[in-house]
Parts: C-alpha cells; sequence; structure tokens
C-alpha cells in the first residue's frame, strides 16, 4: 500500500473561489446577492487525519466520495499525518482547524491546560489489532511477554502508545521495561516486522491484512469489535472522532453543525450498505496494497467498530479516562472534567 503523505485535498476550492468572486463583481443584482449568500455558506474547514487510508478513519473520505461536504455547503480540505499525535499538534498550533483522530487526545490535552472537545463520534471500537512477529509468536503470548520488547506504534504519544502502555500496566510489565518504537502504519509497519525492529506492534487495517498476507505477523490482542475492546479495556472504547479546539467550536457552531451533518449521514450510510459497497466506493490505491477482495473481507469482519448514531457510549469517556489514567503521569491523579472532552449537542440536532 502507498504510505500517506501529508498532501492537501481540495474538495470544492474551484466552486468556492468561482462564488467569491461572483459576490466581490457588481452592486446589488439579484445574481450577485445569491452568489454572495452562496460564498458566505461555504466555508473552508482544515482537517488532519492520522493516517486517511486506515480503515479507522474510512468515513472521512467516504464522506467526500459521497459528496456529503459539497451537500453541507464546506469546502473542506483533507491533510494526512499518519501519527495522530502530529495532527493534534498540528491543530494545537493552528495549521489545521480540526482533527479526526482518537478521543483519548482530548482527555490528555486537558491534563496539559488545553481546552478541546470531540463533536462527533466515528467509531465505538478502536479498531486496533495488537500484532506479534510470526517468529516471535511462541515466546509472545500475551501483554505480560512484553518486557523486553520492542513494540511498534504509530508515534510515540499516539493512542497507539497510549493503549499499549497501558496493557504493560495492565499486566504486570513495569513502566520502561518495553520500549515502544513509532513505525507508522502500511509499508513502514510491514518493513519494521519484516526487519526485525519490532517483535510486535499495534496496528489498524488493512496494514493487519497486509501482515497476515505476508505471513509477518499474527493477531495477540483484537479490538476490531465492541466486545474485543471491553476484553482487553474493560469498558467500551470510544476512537476515532472529530475533535477540535474548544474556542473553534465555540466560536464557529454553524461549520462544525454542517461536518457533524455530513458525518452523521456517512455512518448511517456504513450501516444501511456492505463491505463492498463501501470498498467501491473508496480510492483504489486505499486497497492496493492487499488486494480489493481482502480489503472488503477485512471491512466486513471489523464493520461493526463504526458508531451507528455519532452520538459518545455513555460509559466511553470513563473507561477511557481509567485507561490513561493507569500510565499517563499527566492524567493520573489529575481531576479531569470529562463533560468538556466531548459533546453530543451537533449529533443530536443533525438526527
Amino acid at each position: 500500500m502507498k504510505l500517506a503523505k501529508k498532501t492537501l485535498l481540495p474538495i470544492a476550492a474551484c466552486a468556492a473561489l468561482a462564488l467569491t468572486l461572483s459576490a466581490c463583481g457588481g452592486s446589488g443584482g439579484s445574481s450577485t446577492q445569491s452568489a454572495a449568500k452562496n460564498s458566505s455558506a461555504a466555508p473552508t474547514v482544515r482537517i488532519m487525519v492520522g493516517g486517511l487510508d486506515k480503515q479507522i478513519y474510512l468515513p472521512v473520505m467516504l464522506a467526500q466520495q459521497l459528496g456529503y461536504y459539497k451537500a453541507q455547503g464546506l469546502d473542506v480540505k483533507l491533510s494526512d499525518e499518519p501519527a495522530g499525535v502530529e495532527a493534534e499538534t498540528a491543530m494545537i498550533s493552528g495549521q489545521v482547524d480540526a482533527v479526526v483522530g482518537f478521543y483519548d487526545h482530548n482527555i490528555d490535552l486537558q491534563s496539559k491546560g488545553k481546552s478541546t472537545e470531540s463533536v462527533v463520534q466515528l467509531l465505538q471500537a478502536p479498531g486496533e489489532v495488537e500484532m506479534v512477529r510470526s517468529d516471535e509468536a511462541g515466546s509472545i503470548k500475551g501483554p505480560a511477554d512484553f518486557a523486553g520488547k520492542h513494540l511498534g506504534v504509530t508515534g510515540l504519544g499516539s493512542s497507539t502508545n497510549f493503549l499499549t502502555e497501558y496493557l504493560e500496566a495492565k499486566n504486570g510489565v513495569k513502566a520502561g521495561k518495553a520500549t515502544s518504537v513509532a513505525v507508522g502504519a502500511g509499508s513502514t509497519f510491514v518493513a519494521a516486522m519484516k526487519n526485525k525492529q519490532i517483535d510486535a506492534g499495534m496496528t489498524t487495517e488493512p496494514t493487519v491484512s497486509m501482515l497476515e498476507q505476508q505471513k509477518l505477523g499474527k493477531p495477540l490482542i483484537d479490538m476490531r469489535t465492541v466486545a474485543g475492546a471491553k476484553a482487553a479495556l474493560g469498558g467500551t472504547y470510544p476512537a476515532s472522532a472529530l475533535y477540535m479546539n474548544t474556542a473553534y467550536v465555540q466560536k464557529n457552531p454553524a461549520t462544525v453543525q454542517k461536518l457533524v451533518n455530513a458525518y452523521v449521514e456517512t455512518l448511517k450510510w456504513i450501516q444501511t450498505h456492505t463491505a463492498a459497497q463501501i470498498a467501491d466506493k473508496m480510492p483504489a490505491d486505499y486497497y492496493s496494497g492487499v488486494g480489493k477482495a481482502v480489503y472488503t473481507k477485512a471491512l466486513q469482519n471489523e464493520k461493526g467498530m463504526y458508531s451507528p448514531t455519532g452520538l459518545m457510549p455513555a460509559d466511553g469517556p470513563r473507561t477511557v479516562l481509567k485507561v490513561l489514567s493507569t500510565f499517563d503521569p499527566t492524567v493520573k491523579g489529575h481531576t479531569i472534567d470529562l463533560a468538556k472532552t466531548y459533546t453530543n449537542d451537533f449529533v443530536n440536532k443533525a438526527k
């Protein structure tokens, strides 16, 4: 599979520019007033995704492919960063307006004095799989065997890093006894396994299928379903979400509502279509590394991870806080106001 790069994908830039130019010409004609109205209804939103071609973030590109951003009058520009922690940094620094990444970053950021919030939940399970290298499968039977091992994560400080450290702590592996290695996803993760840079690692589809197809790795802990996540993490673990700085949400409620509308419609579309129909809508390079048939099968197996509504699961924030409090020194022992890390208001209005 082609490794994701930091490329911008303009969705309606030309249309927005044309409307803007029309609005600037003339002085009071009905066509001019109409153009000005349409231009003002097409705000530009820059969204960075922690791996656009990952199935856990599939709704982002699917919304574009279905034309839902355009239908809401939005000029959405998508950019790609393989590690969610880098996307988070880009948003905090003002490079982008929003991030599609794991909800857990909002709790971590609040503990560091930052105010961000999830406005729509795309996944109700992490969709992550801890893969053990095939030649290490005999010695790594579970997280208790992680001591002394090199464990692949998308990036240091990423959600895969959070989950890995939790599994270590939960299973008696003391801090520092295992080594997290940032290896990204897709081809770089596969290469790390192949070159024995890592003994095990946490990743998602279609990387999981790539590893199995090449007989490089085997699933050790599977969190592609709600049940699998509960077994590993002790509760519902909401994952992929659209989140933003709270100040942006408060300043741009109409724009946020349009984005949420697009994603709620996309989630509904997923629920009423087959994996094959969904795969047909995705860009060909999303499944070129494994083949469309394998990509579709993987999607079918984990289709239940997508939220049917976009709402935050009632027990989700508490589970995430429990996980982060186990190992994250900035969260552990600190008071976290979970109500400020997400909102269901926009999803409720979209429904």
